[in-house]
């Protein structure tokens, strides 16, 4: 087999969506935006669905067809893209609820879908989506199915800026009888008093970092093609960064950036031979990394890049990234394999 095989451990993700409703002193929904975080919107949402989430979210009002398919017509399905020109038909003809982050969007939604449901999202400093203070206007809420902002900061614990969108958030919030959420999973990790009515965890499903309790999810293991015997002064790769100094064997596996493998992984990543670390040698290419197993008596027809011995967020920091890049970037050509 040429490509990599994408290990898929639904019990995991199952029992983290478990322990971050656990956390939550309200309910719990889920984020399974982009294609579920790379993992496949079917499986996904159905082993939420299974674990007891009622509420998903996703970006875009495209995305919602998936889940619409798995999920059937009764569970809550918002749109943090709230309602975009050209949304109206799916968003009335799949229910979606979509997420309105401003006058234009609500006067859209007012016009062409009146009386159907909608939420809210306001602007509490993050300055990225909702509705800016000088617009907010609390009978805005009047009919809304929820209110909802988003922290900035919710991975970094001490930064004044939780607090402080917290701040916001309650003033702006203040007599609402709406339900109201602010809480991702960094935001659940923060504590009771970011909970509010609804929790929305993301990549603490899938095994990421701030939730440092979560069980890992994929394991992505990658088959090797060739290998090779270098003498010192050969190089490997593009560029010829990689240039053995001593004896060395090269295996070149079946992955590259095109594979959601990014090149900043060029001579930095690390793959495994069971607990044997075998370093990246040279540049990731589109389809094909050399990896130097100098160090293994026998090479393995697969070596692993995620799995046990590294974690999504152990790769992105190797590569000067987040964990949601790598999770979200995984390509189509591996193998995806639940377990």
């Amino acid at each position: 087999m040429g490509s990599g095989t994408l290990s898929i451990d639904l019990n995991a993700l199952a029992e983290n969506w478990q322990a971050l409703d656990r956390l939550s002193a309200s309910e719990t929904g889920a984020v399974v935006k982009a294609n579920g975080y790379g993992l496949g919107t079917g499986r996904v949402c159905k082993t939420l669905a299974k674990a007891g989430a009622r509420r998903f979210f996703v970006a875009i009002a495209e995305e919602a067809r998936a889940l619409r398919a798995v999920l059937g017509s009764e569970p809550f399905i918002g749109v943090f893209s709230g309602h975009m020109e050209g949304d109206t038909g799916i968003i009335s003809d799949l229910g979606l609820v979509p997420m309105l982050n401003s006058p234009e969007q609500i006067a859209r939604h007012q016009d062409r879908l009146p009386g159907h449901p909608f939420g809210l999202q306001i602007d509490t400093g993050m300055n990225r989506l909702g509705i800016e203070p000088y617009d907010w206007q609390p009978e805005m809420a009047e009919d809304a199915e929820l209110v909802m902002s988003h922290l900035a900061c919710a991975d970094e614990p001490d930064n004044e800026a939780n607090a402080q969108q917290l701040g916001t958030f309650l003033s702006m919030t203040a007599g609402l009888r709406t339900p109201r959420s602010l809480a991702a999973t960094g935001g659940i990790v923060l504590g009771p008093e970011y909970h509010f009515d609804l929790t929305r965890p993301g990549i603490g499903l899938y095994g990421g970092m701030p939730f440092a309790d979560a069980r890992p999810v994929v394991r992505l293991d990658l088959p090797v093609i060739q290998t090779r015997k270098l003498e010192p002064g050969e190089s490997v790769g593009y560029g010829c960064t990689f240039v053995a100094e001593r004896p060395t064997t090269i295996a070149t596996v079946s992955g590259g950036y095109a594979d959601g493998l990014i090149r900043a992984l060029s001579s930095r990543g690390t793959l495994y031979a069971g607990d044997t670390p075998c370093p990246i040698a040279g540049r990731v290419s589109m389809d094909l990394i050399g990896v130097d197993v100098t160090g293994l008596e026998d090479v393995p027809g697969m070596l692993t890049i995620l799995g046990p011995q590294q974690t999504v967020d152990d790769l992105a920091d190797a590569a000067g990234t987040i964990g949601y890049e790598i999770l979200t970037s995984l390509g189509p050509r591996y193998k995806r394999v639940s377990t």
